[in-house]
C-alpha cells in the first residue's frame, strides 16, 4: 500500500511516498522500519503509542490506534502535528 511521509521524516526514507504492507498499522509500521531503521521509533513510543505529535490517516479518515486493520489497497498518511502560536 502507499505510505505518505512526512517532510520531517524523509531522512529515513529519501522520499515522500513510500510502499509498505501489513495487516494493521502496528505491521505496517514494523515493515516501514524493517525497509527505514529508526523510522518507527519516531512515531511510536517505548509503551507502543502513537507519539502525541503524530497523526495517522488511512483513506483520509484518522486513525487512533495502531491495531487499526489495513487492506492492499488503503493509502496511509503520517502526519507530524504542528505547534507553536
Amino acid at each position: 500500500m502507499k505510505v505518505h511521509i512526512p517532510t520531517p521524516l524523509l531522512s529515513y526514507t529519501g522520499k515522500s511516498e513510500v510502499e509498505a504492507t501489513g495487516a494493521t498499522l502496528a505491521d505496517l509500521l514494523v515493515d516501514l522500519d524493517r525497509q527505514f531503521p529508526g523510522l518507527r521509533f519516531r512515531v511510536i513510543d517505548e509503551q507502543d503509542q502513537m507519539r502525541k505529535h503524530m497523526r495517522f490517516f488511512v483513506n483520509g479518515e484518522q486513525v487512533l490506534s495502531t491495531l487499526q486493520p489495513l487492506a492492499a489497497t488503503d493509502t496511509v498518511h503520517l502526519v507530524q502535528a504542528l505547534s507553536g502560536g
